[in-house]
């Protein structure tokens, strides 16, 4: 098991398989490695990251003289097993090139938030009577109860559309431009561009 990052570019199609197939772009940004952590240690093993932001690759040449926090818009943890901690050292840059072989991925990602939403369109609820004088037409049902005097976990309410953690199991992927760190995925992506996407193999 290993992973790897990328940030969500835009959808395309690309010929394969003598057919038209969506793709959805990812470009795996510059990955350093800051710190390891391991069994005996932390009692898990992963390797801690720093994902630097674009146009800032010359940050990297003087990385070990003075270490600019600003130059790294993430810190992440990656989980890995023993085996594939154990192939890279604190310094160390991850590359696309641990993806050689690799033809199905897990991703997972945020959904796009669609801000706030009232109960009808969240929940699809149908209403009550538009006419013969109804005064209730778009609002929520009765929510609490004589017993418990409370509200029951779990109630349709209204609240923010989206923004879950979502994952994609068993999703085709390709090296399409290792220059460039550019790999494309079948089908859609979770997350809005430029949203960093968690990538499982």
């Amino acid at each position: 098991m290993a992973w790897l990052l990328a940030s969500k570019l835009e959808m395309t199609r690309i010929v394969k398989w003598n057919d038209f197939i969506p793709v959805t772009l990812l470009k795996v940004p510059t990955l350093k490695v800051v710190a390891i952590k391991t069994q005996e240690t932390d009692g898990y093993i992963s390797l801690v990251v720093w994902v630097l932001k674009e146009g800032k690759e010359g940050a990297l040449a003087e990385w070990k003289k003075s270490l600019n926090f600003s130059d790294f818009s993430k810190i992440k943890e990656l989980p890995l097993n023993t085996e594939e901690a154990s192939k890279f050292n604190v310094g160390d840059t991850i590359t696309l090139d641990i993806l050689d072989g690799v033809e199905m991925v897990e991703i997972t990602g945020f959904s796009k938030w669609k801000w706030f939403a009232w109960a009808m369109k969240r929940h699809n609820f149908s209403g009550w009577l538009a006419t013969h004088g109804s005064k209730f037409h778009r609002a929520l049902w009765s929510i609490g109860n004589r017993k418990p005097r409370r509200t029951h976990k779990g109630k349709k309410m209204h609240w923010h559309m989206w923004d879950e953690q979502i994952t994609l199991k068993k999703v085709w992927v390709e090296i399409l431009n290792k220059e460039l760190s550019v790999l494309g995925v079948k089908g859609p992506v979770p997350g809005a561009r430029n949203s960093l996407i968690s990538i499982k193999f």
